[in-house]
């Protein structure tokens, strides 16, 4: 018998019998494990030099725009005839190579924001430029799809506006036996066991137990289902890693998560860009080597889509602290083996048609990649989420 089937079978299959007799009535654990597709969305903060990632080497126009930043040919990881990876990407020209990467160039929205935080907000939530949304996109497909707060985990200690939905939020944490102790401790149990006093839910307190209720819960199936897969792949000593690890835990331990957020910061490289972005790109792709070893050594990736993002790219020319300044448009990473597209999706930037300010201009709205992984790959209507028609990719 295989050990998905197994634990399909046992008592772990129904985290819900040993619930204590106040959270049982909830219902908020399936009494089966469930399998299916997992979408996992990595964000580089700070906004990742795309250029100096995914390199046109043959354009006269990147080096005469960054006499002291460019790549040499010499120095990247040869992918095509006019284009390099950065050469901290060994494990992606890999993916490249066998068909499990597809590069989306160019993609933006109209009038971009080059603010850290707003333009975050906006990747967040699928809003517009001039729009302010309090929901995120994978918070709203919790809501639309009527799924539990445990269907999405951010592997942080506290929750991204990505993750919140009008009704239902996902759940941040990084350490599944941490999170659940904490809901072991006597007074949180004790404010659980009277979430149904009178005179708690006549004040506007039923959301707050509703959510305590759902953490203890959650704590427990996530804690106990977790704990049955111990990875034998080897990860990189760093945080970045540890969040990767984790979430192989979950997916190989048949954790019914459909979503897991995670993110890697540091790429607002300003100034001296060339070593920071050298080791910050060898941090992620190393842990991304080993997460999808670990995947696959458990036939998980087959049912995996990661999708790497940064909330812009940076301005073509370098700045004079041989670093780059805040930017628009930039590539998306999409990696699996259920890839429609492999490959280049579009053709690279047009470095000779740039927009007011000397920056790329958008050819792929975002949210035409999210209308595509919701559609596709989550199996639901995107327009429930995304709110406003966008062409479907159908990349996968």
């Amino acid at each position: 018998m295989k050990r998905r089937d197994f634990l399909k079978r046992t008592s772990l299959a129904s985290t819900a019998l040993f619930l204590p007799k106040f959270l049982s009535g909830f219902n908020l654990i399936d009494e089966a494990i469930a399998t299916g597709k997992k979408l996992v969305i990595i964000q580089l903060s700070g906004g990742n030099d795309g250029l100096n990632t995914v390199v046109p080497f043959r354009n006269d126009i990147y080096y005469k725009n960054r006499p002291a930043l460019a790549h040499q040919k010499s120095n990247l990881i040869g992918i095509t005839d006019e284009i390099g990876f950065h050469e901290s990407l060994i494990a992606h020209s890999n993916l490249y190579n066998e068909g499990e990467l597809c590069i989306i160039n160019n993609v933006g929205y109209p009038n971009p924001n080059r603010s850290h935080f707003r333009a975050t907000d906006i990747w967040h939530t699928g809003s517009d430029a001039d729009e302010y949304l309090q929901s995120g996109w994978i918070g709203r497909y919790l809501d639309a799809s009527k799924s539990k707060s445990l269907d999405a985990i951010e592997v942080d200690d506290t929750l991204s506006l990505i993750m919140k939905g009008e009704h239902t939020d996902g759940i941040a944490t990084k350490n599944p036996n941490i999170f659940y102790k904490t809901t072991q401790a006597p007074y949180f149990k004790k404010v659980v066991e009277h979430h149904n006093d009178t005179h708690l839910s006549e004040h506007n307190l039923g959301y707050l137990y509703k959510t305590m209720v759902t953490a203890s819960s959650s704590a427990k199936y996530i804690y106990e289902t977790s704990k049955t897969y111990a990875s034998k792949t080897t990860y990189p000593a760093n945080g970045f890693s540890k969040q990767l690890k984790q979430v192989a835990q979950f997916i190989n331990s048949g954790l019914q998560t459909k979503v897991y957020y995670t993110s890697l910061g540091g790429f607002d490289t300003h100034a001296n860009q060339a070593n920071k972005q050298k080791r910050l790109l060898k941090v992620y792709d190393d842990a991304m080597e080993a997460f999808i070893k670990d995947l696959k050594a458990q036939d998980s990736f087959k049912d995996t889509l990661i999708l790497t993002f940064s909330e812009f790219g940076r301005r073509v020319q370098q700045n004079a602290a041989n670093g780059t300044d805040h930017g628009t448009a930039n590539q998306v990473f999409l990696i699996g083996n259920q890839l429609k597209k492999q490959g280049f999706y579009n053709p690279m930037a047009d470095l000779s048609n740039l927009d007011s300010n000397g920056d790329l201009k958008y050819d792929i709205d975002f949210r035409e990649i999210y209308t595509s992984v919701l559609n596709n790959w989550l199996d639901i209507d995107a327009k429930k989420i995304i709110r406003k028609p966008f062409s479907d990719l159908r990349i996968i």
